[in-house]
């Protein structure tokens, strides 16, 4: 019999961590095997994925798993804490709206040693923003010149250089995509994407081949 169910909540800064799906697998493995720990009387009922700095308060997705876990009297689950948040006021909010939460990498500690975590992690980002200032105007004191002068310039062989490697990559995807069809006998586009998928096989920025991109790569160049 569940007696214990969960909303999972995992969170990454970047819209690019996000489509790559760096950061939420090992979230995911952290909050299932969680889960898992607990026996067979507990599940993750619902899942949810935000996108967003852990700088800000107004995360709505966050928000939406905290009226879910109201509503069907489940327990919010992060991998980790600063999965949250690292703002202790944010926070006590949480806990105020008595829901209850558990981190999986600390999942005895209590209301206190929340406080206590969080509020040290609020004041280590708060010295590494001083720190990072006070380096940054006593090098413009020494005279240093932050970024690229020569900007102009690295532009255009950053630009090439890349569609270089664009090309390169698209003429080994090109002939990988060959020989799958010559092995398989495949000539549908949909089932040529379907087999490079089941390989593994990504495209240039990392993920799975649509029909579309399957025709795309085999125009002449």
């Amino acid at each position: 019999m569940i007696t214990k169910r969960y909303i999972s909540y995992l969170r990454v800064s970047t819209t690019r961590q996000g489509e790559s799906g760096l950061g939420l697998e090992a979230q995911r493995a952290a909050v299932t095997n969680f889960v898992c720990s607990m026996g067979p009387e507990a599940e993750i009922v619902r899942e949810f994925v935000e996108v967003e700095s852990g700088k800000r308060s107004d995360r709505p997705v966050l928000a939406e798993a905290v009226r879910e876990c109201k509503a069907k009297g489940c327990i919010l689950l992060v991998a980790k804490l600063d999965r949250l948040s690292r703002n202790l006021h944010f926070v006590t909010a949480l806990q105020n709206s008595k829901v209850d939460f558990v981190a999986a990498d600390n999942p005895h500690a209590t209301p206190f040693l929340i406080h206590i975590l969080v509020a040290v992690a609020e004041h280590e980002r708060t010295m590494i923003s001083v720190r990072t200032k006070a380096a940054l105007e006593a090098a413009r004191k020494r005279g240093v010149t932050f970024g690229n002068p020569q900007y102009r310039d690295a532009i255009p062989k950053a630009n090439k250089a890349w569609k270089k490697l664009a090309a390169d990559r698209n003429t080994e995807l090109r002939r990988t995509v060959t020989e799958v069809m010559e092995k398989t006998g495949l000539t549908k586009l949909a089932e040529i994407a379907n087999a490079l998928n089941l390989r593994g096989i990504k495209t240039n920025r990392g993920c799975q081949f649509t029909p579309t991109q399957v025709h795309r790569l085999l125009q002449p160049t």
